[in-house]
């Protein structure tokens, strides 16, 4: 039976285009000017790769932030690899664009958000969920825990 144009799925592919193209840019060219980004992510995403006490602190969901130090960004068709500092202590992950529930540039007041409007038990495996743009933000999403790097700074 033909549903019709899947326009939250086509959506939700694009904007996950944009932030790997994003990712690519950076990851040859480095950030350019003030840039930087809050992902919050999944931590329960079966394609997620990440230390064993790194998803113990954060169960459900963290957020990264790609700003100052970050090393060996590599971007793929299904994700990219980083390895970010944690209280002194280099990690590495691995991202699934599809784990990504917000992607936030604040310096440039831009920002995208995914939302799931089913329950978890509801969507099956070849469901998408649907996705809000958002453009904007005054700030960056309160989803997860966010900390201000002004503490660390000298």
């Amino acid at each position: 039976m033909d549903r019709g144009i899947d326009y939250g799925n086509l959506m939700h592919q694009a904007m996950r285009g944009l932030i790997r193209e994003v990712l690519e840019r950076i990851s040859t060219d480095g950030l350019p000017g003030a840039h930087h980004f809050f992902i919050t992510l999944n931590t329960q995403h079966p394609d997620v790769q990440m230390a064993q006490w790194l998803t113990e602190r954060y169960p459900d969901e963290i957020t990264i932030v790609i700003q100052h130090w970050f090393e060996n960004l590599n971007v793929d068709e299904d994700g990219f690899a980083i390895t970010l500092n944690f209280g002194n202590q280099p990690e590495p992950l691995y991202v699934p664009f599809d784990a990504i529930s917000t992607f936030v540039d604040p310096s440039v007041e831009f920002g995208l958000k995914f939302e799931t409007h089913l329950d978890e038990d509801e969507v099956g495996e070849d469901d998408e969920a649907p996705m809000e743009h958002v453009e904007e933000h005054d700030e960056p999403p309160k989803a997860g825990e966010v900390v201000s790097l002004d503490q660390f700074r000298k």
